[in-house]
């Protein structure tokens, strides 16, 4: 799935290609993708303007004139690309932008059908079930209060990196690389950190996903950014995908288990469980 650095690159590589378009047309080609559809009017879109374009967690929020908003969840395999109108749309392709004065149209393309849009008031999308119960995003924290978020908790820090009413917008690529940047045991209970091993956390969290968003988001399977090319930070994993390969830092070996049902990987050198 898209995480906040994928996601974060789409919108950046959208935006300077869809501001102040006005839409022409709206295609549905699989309706089901549709969510709420009887509160979701994407004919009124017609004639309106894109005004903004932005991200929340793992969503991609498109606003339009007049007071509209298009959020986007892509899921697993979900694409939103420019492309030219002369570029027949594939099957996998299901709902489609067509604006006034622009060879171009946004697409939205997702091969398992895991992936929605939702149209809403611009002043309703903070308060829809989407939105509303996501936590703080995590480049927005300033230390003090990325210490005191976590603070009193307890659980492990896998599911707590993973839990979108925590943080929201890391998944499972980023929290093990967080994890390895931190040298913490994905097991470790949050509860037994110190402030100086939670602010070694909130270094790493910094650290890796604006990397991440320098090199334009991992792509492992399906990721595109919104022109149809892939990431390269995939190039740069130090953990993620790397099971029975040298660490990088210490040479030992990468393993991977399950934890919060997620596969995880870690160096067992560099991320001693010690407590």
């Amino acid at each position: 799935m898209p995480e906040l650095p994928e996601v974060e690159t789409i919108v950046r590589c959208l935006r300077p290609h869809l501001s102040r378009l006005q839409v022409r047309s709206v295609r549905l080609l699989f309706p089901p993708i549709l969510r709420d559809p009887a509160r979701s009017p994407l004919e009124k879109l017609i004639g309106r303007r894109i005004s903004g374009l932005r991200r929340r967690g793992k969503l991609i929020l498109v606003d339009f004139s007049g007071g509209l908003t298009l959020i986007v969840h892509l899921k697993m395999t979900g694409q939103l690309i420019f492309s030219g109108q002369n570029e027949p749309p594939d099957k996998h392709t299901h709902f489609i932008l067509c604006f006034r004065k622009s060879p171009g149209e946004l697409r939205f393309r997702d091969v398992r059908k895991f992936g929605f849009i939702r149209a809403v008031p611009t002043a309703e999308a903070e308060r829809t079930r989407e939105l509303c119960l996501l936590g703080p995003e995590p480049l927005g924290f300033g230390r003090n209060a990325f210490v005191e978020c976590l603070r009193g908790r307890r659980g492990r820090l896998k599911g707590l990196l993973l839990n979108q009413r925590i943080i929201a917008g890391i998944g499972n690529i980023y929290a093990d690389e967080i994890l390895y940047e931190a040298g913490l045991h994905p097991r470790t209970d949050v509860s037994h950190l110190g402030r100086r091993r939670l602010e070694r956390l909130y270094a790493a969290v910094s650290k890796v996903l604006e990397e991440a968003i320098v090199f334009k988001g991992t792509t492992v399977r399906d990721f595109r950014d919104g022109l149809g090319l892939e990431g390269l930070f995939q190039n740069r994993l130090r953990v993620y995908g790397r099971e029975g390969e040298a660490c990088r830092r210490c040479g030992g070996r990468i393993r991977r288990i399950r934890l919060s049902g997620r596969s995880t990987h870690f160096c067992p050198r560099c991320q001693r469980r010690r407590v």
